[in-house]
């Protein structure tokens, strides 16, 4: 049995190209109708109840991120797989939320992917209101999505102080005192987070939150204290980095 989709789309040609590629590579995705708007999109999905729409997010009238005001939590059953045009900044803000998004001209094997992680995780709603704030937000209001065995939890990215590698596994030390661990390794939230000048990969097994670092000690090769509990190393190639990005705000002993 196909995979239901639903394609939105307000270029024609965008449309009929996604549909062909569709039709040649992905041959268990039924198409059961294509939209030019969210209006339409919204009727189609009442309509055929589909379990994945690709969704394009520049349209006139309404942008994809509206698409859920349109719908009770509870009637939203099918996956969003986003297709945008948007430059590598608006594309951090799909990454940190943990959606799935195909960047135009769509590339047949990121379809694929896109297509296959869909059928290999089932349904799942994203979280558009992340979204929406981390496409208009900054440093101070990012939202970061955590994948556990069990949910995807969001949180405020400012409330993370370490980042912490556990073999294959990351554990997430939180502001609160909590302590998340994830089945992503340390390099995939070092490239998550790359962006945001506030956190920096200070040994092969950290990354910090540099704005809560409360001292950084010179003896025993260097370590910050960050927020006044947690001893982290810093490894002798970094010491300068760090230094030079904290000299303004900490106090050297």
């Amino acid at each position: 049995m196909g995979i239901k989709a639903i394609l939105v789309d307000d270029e024609k040609m965008a449309r009929v190209l996604l549909r062909g590629m569709l039709q040649e590579y992905c041959a268990d995705v039924e198409i059961v109708e294509e939209c030019h708007d969210l209006p339409s999109a919204v009727k189609a999905i009442v309509k055929h109840q589909p379990e994945l729409v690709f969704l394009d997010i520049e349209m006139p009238g309404h942008t994809g991120l509206e698409l859920l005001d349109f719908f009770d939590e509870k009637n939203v059953n099918f996956s969003i797989i986003f297709t945008t045009a948007y430059n590598q900044y608006a594309i951090q803000a799909f990454k940190l939320s943990a959606v799935d998004y195909l960047l135009k001209p769509i590339d047949p094997k990121e379809l694929q992917n896109a297509v296959h992680r869909y059928a290999k995780t089932g349904h799942h709603k994203p979280d558009l209101k992340v979204l929406q704030n981390n496409f208009s937000g900054t440093d101070k209001n990012f939202k970061i999505a955590i994948s556990t065995i069990n949910s995807i939890k969001y949180l405020d990215l400012k409330s993370i102080l370490v980042f912490e590698a556990d073999g294959s596994y990351t554990n997430i030390i939180l502001d609160n005192g909590q302590k998340i661990t994830t089945s992503k390794g340390l390099k995939y939230y070092e490239d998550l987070v790359a962006p945001h000048p506030t956190f920096m990969r200070c040994q092969k097994s950290y990354i910090i939150n540099l704005e809560c670092v409360t001292e950084y000690i010179k003896s025993e090769g260097g370590y910050v204290i960050i927020d006044c509990t947690h001893k982290i190393p810093v490894s002798m190639d970094k010491n300068q980095e760090v230094l030079e990005k904290l000299k303004s705000t900490i106090r050297v002993i």
